[in-house]
């Protein structure tokens, strides 16, 4: 069952001027991912597990990104694929091209069908670049203000704002995504693309605690960079809640539909 969405008619997602993915390709990544998702629910409820409650809030948004990020190789048409070294950069690389996909394949090495990445300096940054991916769900206020929704409770409602995170300043090509639960599975609800992130769309970079409160540094874009970030929307779902909530000024500034 896939949902509708309001897809912006001009494409979005080039890479140093060359169309990587049209907008249409996302949307059905979205779907897609959408999809799996919707199934690991199913599957896993089964069994009488919640997988959404024992991943927990703080691991959900990485789920949900690396779900997009596989669907969006598969609908790239060879163009995009994904890196091969968990802390790799970017997400998704780039070879769309004879060039670009031979000096990829040259990177690994494969063993039973799977492939092992030589060196992770190879990855981390990749050659040729690629895009990122990153997701949020948004912030809702304090719980001694409201009571913080559950998971798996719809959140469009309280969101009052919403923000991605990097491990470094310099990320830049971003496929970025809202989600949130309907009918109680993480879902994709709006996908955004910038080609022009700077080091001041991000902020100041936070290192790790010295008692291991925070295990990596992080930046947090700014609300210049979120605004920026939607400003570049390429699909939001066919929902009034969703629409009238980023109609907001300090998000995409105008209702899409």
């Amino acid at each position: 069952m896939g949902y509708t969405y309001i897809v912006r008619s001009e494409n979005r997602v080039l890479v140093n001027g060359e169309l990587v993915l049209t907008n249409q390709q996302v949307v059905d990544a979205m779907n897609f991912a959408n999809d799996a998702l919707r199934s690991l629910d199913e599957q896993t409820r089964a069994f009488d597990i919640n997988i959404f409650e024992a991943l927990g809030m703080r691991n959900l948004s990485g789920i949900v990104g690396e779900y997009l990020g596989k669907s969006l190789q598969r609908f790239s048409n060879g163009k995009l694929h994904s890196n091969l070294h968990q802390d790799g950069y970017p997400d998704l690389l780039l070879t769309n091209n004879e060039e670009r996909r031979s000096y990829f394949e040259s990177l690994y090495t494969v063993v039973n069908g799977k492939k092992y990445p030589r060196d992770k300096a190879l990855f981390s940054p990749y050659l040729y670049g690629g895009v990122e991916v990153k997701a949020t769900c948004g912030s809702t206020p304090p719980a001694n203000k409201v009571p913080k929704p559950l998971i798996g409770e719809q959140r469009i409602s309280l969101v009052t704002s919403f923000d991605w995170k990097a491990h470094h300043r310099e990320t830049n090509h971003l496929i970025s995504i809202l989600w949130d639960f309907i009918n109680e599975v993480p879902t994709i609800v709006a996908s955004f693309y910038r080609d022009d992130l700077t080091i001041d769309d991000w902020g100041k970079i936070v290192q790790p605690k010295e008692d291991g409160g925070r295990t990596t540094s992080v930046s947090i874009m700014t609300g210049a960079g979120v605004s920026k970030m939607c400003t570049g929307w390429i699909a939001v779902i066919d929902d009034e809640k969703y629409i009238s909530a980023l109609s907001h000024k300090k998000w995409i500034g105008y209702r899409v539909r």
